[in-house]
């Protein structure tokens, strides 16, 4: 008996962490192998993998994002062989199994929930060893009746072996993320999410987990990201890891976690901001909405006031980057309210901020209540909504607007300058300026389009034109963002430049006469030729007025620094 346990990935740098699980679980008992695809790998040629493989039995780990590729290789494949028992699991199928199995024929069995115990009682039975009555967690269909089966004990994590000690990983482990779990369960209980189902935060072995870490970073493991729903739920164990994390990492490894942010003490963040190296650790923090009768709504318990002290703390350390999350369509939460959401939280100054969009979730509370909120959906995965009671199909088109600008201008980190100042001292607010921008790109029709680095100033000084707010000051800022992302001199530039090459030539000469001023030009041994060569002139406005600004590039195909023709200008 020969068994596969497989899987499509978003993307090839994703790995996926239950397949794991259920190896090492079972793995001394029977013969499992691993095998991973991507959403994006043509069906044909996965099912000709998996064919070439010979598997006895099939199982499939399914989500939201994988669902519908999975299906078409579930049912191609069991064209070609029937004899293949088929089981999938995961949290797609694992609410809902016997829709999952009326509706599609070709699977043969569906392990609910937590797989380890299901899926090793399952082979057992699949060898002989146990009758089918007697495996627990798993649904199927016999004599065209719809069977499920009580679910087994939860684990007692603390004994679960390590599902990382697979050598065929090793050699991809640099390349990869690395999903690392320490703990399962969520202690709260939000209507949209399915780890609100599960009561109660199981823990893995300490030490074991430390383990696995230290073996993880030994074979070159670069990105490990915990997937614990929230990870400094218990302050102690957050506070044990870190220190643990800050003291044993190797260099170049980063650690990613999903953290609750209104529950962190602020001694936490202080002894984070004192010790730990920078970018080690990234945070991710899901706000979703700062309506409390909508957070109420799905029993999100949330003090915003908390919260803004640990971004805000987090983010003056320096140390941490930050991911915030927003979700629109919640209840009654509208577009002014969503509109008041997004500035409270763009105001914390995040380097990425999510802006995602209601998903009925099979088995969440929110999906089961869709009819009280008014919501219409499009009922297949990712079941994303197109409306409700309080929030219009074109209200939401025109978030999505937000979404892309959001995305190409802020979460990019290329327009950092530009956008503080737009949105600082031009626009009412954040949320103005990035919808306005979005409404006019899709006006413009330029999604349908590519695009370059030098195009989205182009369409960003367009529209501002449009809106009679170009001015010198915003140029300026825009003209810093261009620059500081330039690996060589620019030879032409998307703004018209003001300098002449005679006013360079006298600029250029005041800066050498001076180098004595600019300890660059003196620690480098800087002479004229190669100032010349390397240098790029431009004017910007200063508190001073209108200001030339040197930029000098280094041949490695980076800018080392920023320096003005007017000292006094410098900062």
């Amino acid at each position: 008996m020969k068994t596969l346990l497989t899987t499509l990935n978003a993307k090839y740098i994703h790995t996926n962490l239950a397949i794991r699980h259920l190896q090492a679980y079972s793995g001394n008992e029977f013969d499992i192998s691993i095998k991973e695809f991507t959403i994006k790998d043509p069906i044909l040629s996965i099912v000709s993998e998996i064919y070439q493989l010979k598997p006895t039995i099939l199982g499939f780990s399914c989500y939201i994002w994988n669902i519908e590729e999975t299906l078409k290789v579930v049912e191609m494949y069991k064209t070609i062989s029937p004899e293949t028992t088929i089981i999938l699991g995961g949290p797609e199928v694992s609410y809902d199994t016997d829709y999952w199995l009326k509706t599609h024929p070709s699977i043969d069995y569906i392990i609910i929930g937590e797989g380890e115990e299901s899926f090793r009682q399952f082979l057992q039975f699949q060898s002989g060893s146990r009758e089918k009555s007697e495996v627990a967690g798993i649904a199927y269909m016999e004599n065209g009746n719809y069977k499920m089966t009580m679910l087994p004990p939860k684990l007692d994590l603390r004994t679960s072996p390590s599902p990382y000690r697979n050598p065929d990983d090793v050699a991809s482990l640099g390349k990869r993320v690395t999903y690392v779990e320490t703990s399962r369960g969520c202690p709260f209980s939000c209507q949209f999410c399915l780890s609100s189902i599960e009561v109660g935060v199981r823990y893995f072995a300490r030490e074991a987990v430390k383990e696995d870490i230290r073996y993880l970073m030994d074979n070159g493991a670069k990105v490990i990201k915990f997937v614990d729903r929230t990870f400094n739920i218990s302050r102690s164990y957050a506070m044990e890891m870190f220190e643990f994390l800050i003291t044993e990492h190797r260099p170049g490894v980063v650690f990613q976690f999903e953290i609750t942010a209104d529950i962190m003490r602020p001694e936490v963040i202080q002894y984070l901001n004192d010790n730990a190296p920078k970018g080690l650790f990234r945070f991710e923090i899901g706000v979703q909405s700062t309506n409390d009768h909508t957070n109420d709504l799905v029993k999100r318990r949330q003090n915003f006031e908390k919260l803004t002290r640990t971004v805000t703390m987090v983010r003056d350390g320096g140390k941490i980057d930050q991911h915030l999350d927003l979700i629109a369509g919640l209840p009654e939460e509208d577009y002014q309210s969503f509109r008041q959401t997004f500035n409270d939280v763009f105001a914390l100054r995040p380097e990425e901020l999510q802006l995602g969009f209601l998903k009925l979730l099979r088995g969440t509370g929110l999906r089961i209540d869709a009819a009280k909120y008014g919501y219409q959906f499009v009922d297949q995965a990712p079941y994303e909504i197109v409306g409700n009671s309080v929030l219009s199909f074109s209200e939401i088109i025109r978030i999505k607007n937000v979404e892309d600008i959001l995305e190409k201008y802020w979460n990019s980190q290329k327009f950092q300058r530009t956008i503080e100042y737009l949105v600082s001292h031009v626009f009412e607010t954040p949320f103005d300026f990035f919808q306005q921008f979005g409404d006019y790109w899709t006006h413009h029709n330029w999604s349908r389009i590519g695009h370059q680095f030098e195009d989205l100033f182009k369409r960003l000084q367009a529209f501002l034109i449009s809106k009679d707010m170009m001015s010198a000051s915003v140029l300026s800022e825009m003209k810093l963002d261009y620059l500081a992302h330039q690996k060589f001199i620019p030879r032409h530039v998307w703004w018209e430049e003001t300098i002449q090459p005679e006013h360079r030539s006298v600029l250029l000469h005041q800066v050498l006469s001076d180098r004595e001023e600019y300890p660059y030009l003196v620690e480098h041994v800087i002479y004229e030729r190669e100032l010349f060569k390397r240098a790029f002139v431009t004017e910007i406005v200063t508190p001073n007025g209108l200001t030339p600004i040197l930029y000098f590039f280094d041949t490695p195909h980076v800018w080392f620094e920023v320096q003005t023709a007017k000292k006094e200008a410098f900062s």
